[in-house]
């Protein structure tokens, strides 16, 4: 594998420092405790939702305040803790609290340029944004007593004011002709639209209501003033939004796909990827590296074609599987059934891989219907362990014609185990770490994870035929894909037709799935090259460590080093798994 360059955000001597295997240090650890506290405790004043999720009760009655005040006093408070941060010697902590303050660095940093950036002034695009925010939450809120009843009902007050502030940073995008493009603003007004005209016993902020552990009385009460809240304020608030969109920023739309188009983009772009990715590496190198994994995997994909029998060439192969019946399914509840099974076929091999496991379960659960249309094939939905909500593998049901039987393993071997579940279930579960660590967007690795995940799957068992090989391949190359379609729209200048191209000749996605996913690497900048920059890395990893450790190498204590300090930006990830590989050495 080509290695990557990561940040140098650390010395050569902080990967020393992180072995995993090393006792306790003599150090005082005590200012930089101190800071982490005082931290973590500001940073669940500012995000209530978490703040719930960790079990603070009082935050499940509110939503985050994401006006531009609230984000300059933030910016303030970071800046103040990372002064405090730099008075602290690293050379007198212990190893974890180095892991602590290198952690905390890389975090205050990224808070304080993305408000920098100003990147509130684009609160959605085609795949999400704040106006379904809370359907989410909907989703896996449970109302156990008539407290959970009146929070929620106090969340749903507080929307008409999240609506108000985020198109006030929205009509500052406008403003500084910071904004999405036409394709995506027309996918974000036909949401809005149908959120207004849909009636309000159907809405998905009700959703809470369906099982909720009240008496009779205490449900109808709590129910009815759900729906005259949504009735009388928060369809008003979405149809400001719908207008909003409608008369101002549609006609405000930035002129080309690209982010470098508008004013400060191509820094900005230079940000996102170094932020997504956490390395150094630059658009250009990251469209290189795209071009190069997908000449690599499709002569791996024409290999296992070969196996199949086919005669012709790829491009039949490919036209071929989307068409033929016998990959398909024709009811939604089949499609449920066929993932929950291959879950529990992953559940049974899992304990050879790994050493440690999460206590948290998951669901099999399709994409809500209101959504479906223009979301992706799957996602993942974190669970709260303290809160009692199982984490959710997400299936689109939708457009059943489109969703291939050969690509369901792979698709769950990312969302649920060995990907997405495992890692952040065991991440909210990890006792002595941070909160602030726990829960960290690292999205290199958190999403290079789910892709290591799949081709870890085909070790695993798990692939049965060379069609489900050549589905996991397929959606390889896909990320492969993203790398070049990504920096070719926001770098490069490409309109859709071009970024659509290396799907289209390369994967045996979906015509729908590609035009919803191109879609939504359009209105989010960068995400998508996190994923192949980060499993490439944690591939890396495990080649050096089988090289180096031999006969010694143990596949399930490697995958614990990996998970068990939670999400890392990549040269840290680095550090400890370099830390590791001597600790094993020398034992």
């Amino acid at each position: 594998m080509r290695p990557l360059t990561t940040a140098p955000m650390l010395a050569v001597a902080i990967a020393l420092a992180l072995s995993v295997a090393a006792g306790p240090a003599r150090a005082d650890d005590t200012s930089l405790n101190q800071l982490v506290a005082d931290y973590e405790a500001y940073a669940l004043s500012q995000d209530p939702v978490q703040a719930g999720h960790e079990g603070d009760r009082k935050a499940l009655a509110k939503l985050p305040d994401v006006s531009v005040g609230a984000d300059s006093l933030r910016k303030s408070f970071y800046e103040e803790f990372k002064a405090r941060l730099a008075a602290i010697d690293p050379k007198d902590l212990s190893t974890e609290a180095r892991l602590n303050r290198d952690f905390l660095a890389w975090t205050l940093d990224r808070r304080i340029k993305a408000i920098a950036f100003d990147e509130a002034r684009m609160p959605f695009n085609s795949d999400e944004g704040f106006d379904d925010e809370m359907n989410y939450l909907a989703s896996t809120t449970h109302l156990d007593s008539e407290a959970d009843a009146q929070a929620w009902l106090s969340r749903l007050k507080a929307l008409p004011r999240y609506y108000a502030q985020n198109i006030d940073n929205a009509r500052r995008g406008v403003k500084t002709r910071f904004t999405q493009p036409r394709s995506t603003n027309e996918v974000v007004l036909t949401r809005a639209k149908q959120a207004v005209e849909r009636p309000v016993d159907a809405d998905p902020l009700l959703k809470p209501f369906a099982d909720a552990k009240l008496s009779p009385a205490e449900l109808a009460a709590d129910k009815a003033a759900a729906v005259a809240i949504i009735r009388d304020q928060i369809r008003p608030a979405q149809q400001s939004f719908a207008t909003f969109v409608e008369k101002e920023y549609l006609p405000a739309s930035r002129p080309g796909l690209g982010i470098r188009g508008v004013a400060g983009g191509e820094a900005y772009y230079r940000w996102v990827v170094a932020d997504h990715t956490t390395t150094n590496l630059t658009p250009d190198q990251i469209h290189a590296l795209g071009e190069s994994e997908v000449a690599r995997i499709r002569a791996e994909m024409q290999g296992v074609m070969a196996e199949t029998g086919f005669k012709g060439d790829l491009p039949a192969f490919i036209a071929m599987l989307r068409k033929d019946p016998r990959f398909y399914v024709t009811t939604r509840e089949d499609l449920l059934e066929k993932a929950a099974l291959i879950d529990k076929r992953i559940d049974d091999v899992l304990p050879r891989w790994f050493g440690t496991l999460p206590r948290l379960t998951f669901g099999v659960r399709p994409v809500p219907a209101e959504i479906e249309e223009t979301y992706t094939s799957a996602r993942y939905f974190e669970g709260a362990p303290k809160q009692g909500i199982a984490g959710g593998f997400m299936v689109n049901t939708s457009h059943l014609d489109q969703r291939p039987l050969y690509e369901l393993p792979a698709l769950a071997a990312h969302e649920s185990v060995p990907g997405h579940h495992l890692q952040i279930a065991l991440g909210q579960e990890l006792q002595g770490v941070p909160a602030f660590r726990r829960n960290a967007d690292v999205t290199a690795f958190t999403e290079g994870w789910g892709l290591y995940s799949e081709r870890l799957a085909g070790e695993m068992g798990i692939y049965r035929d060379p069609y489900e090989r050549f589905g996991m391949l397929s959606m390889e190359m896909w990320r492969a894909c993203r790398l070049v379609a990504d920096t070719g729209i926001h770098w490069l200048g490409w309109n859709l037709p071009q970024a659509k191209a290396c799907f289209l000749e390369n994967t045996a996605l979906a015509p729908h799935n590609i035009d919803v996913e191109v879609a939504r690497y359009v209105g989010w900048p960068g995400q998508a090259l996190a994923y192949k920059v980060g499993q490439l890395k944690i591939l890396e990893l495990r080649e050096r460590a089988k090289a180096k450790l031999g006969a010694k190498f143990d596949i399930r204590r490697f995958h614990d080093t990996v998970l068990l300090a939670g999400p890392l930006p990549l040269d840290l990830l680095e550090a400890r798994v370099d830390a590791w590989i001597a600790a094993e050495a020398a034992r």
